[in-house]
């Protein structure tokens, strides 16, 4: 009897435009579910626009249940007050799923474009094009979903590795 697919949330941090996509994962097939943006006002107060990112993505959790998680850690910024924002939008993101139970996995920009293209330093070209091939029926309206989709795709790839992993650390020695 064949498992039932595993409903995997991507998501690209960001404080005006926060990328989600969802999958659902056969552990052989990829298949398109739903993707979006949830986007802030930039004159908006810090404290608005990381509440309007929480209630949005608790409404993508909560109409697209899915399953896991993973999100894309946050590169270095030489603007400090970037990075700062950044990593608070991306807390917001770290947030919503844990609080409802699901694991989030987290990866590097440079492993999720080697995992969707093969190359760690694709473009954002290189990306839409493989997100076509690999889901045909995602039409992602904006950068930030297509990259919240390659997140999802990521782990679907490596979640029996990070699986094995976790159950080697909790057996007792």
């Amino acid at each position: 009897m064949p498992k039932p697919p595993v409903r995997i949330l991507g998501l690209d941090p960001g404080l005006c435009h926060l990328g989600w996509g969802v999958v659902d994962w056969d552990g052989q097939r990829l298949t398109f579910v739903a993707c979006g943006t949830i986007d802030t006002g930039a004159g908006e107060a810090m404290g608005q626009r990381l509440t309007a990112l929480f209630e949005g993505l608790n409404e993508v959790v909560r109409a697209h249940a899915p399953d896991e998680a993973a999100i894309e850690e946050t590169f270095v910024n030489t603007n400090a007050r970037a990075a700062l924002k950044l990593g608070q939008a991306r807390g917001v993101a770290l947030l919503v799923p844990a609080r409802l139970g699901l694991s989030v996995a987290e990866y590097a920009p440079n492993s999720i474009k080697k995992t969707v293209t093969g190359a760690g330093h694709a473009d954002k070209v290189q990306i839409r094009t493989m997100l076509r091939y690999l889901l045909p029926k995602a039409q992602p309206a904006t950068p930030d979903a297509a990259d919240a989709l390659a997140v999802a795709i990521c782990h679907a790839h490596h979640r029996r590795a990070l699986a094995i992993r976790a159950a080697a650390l909790s057996t007792p020695a």
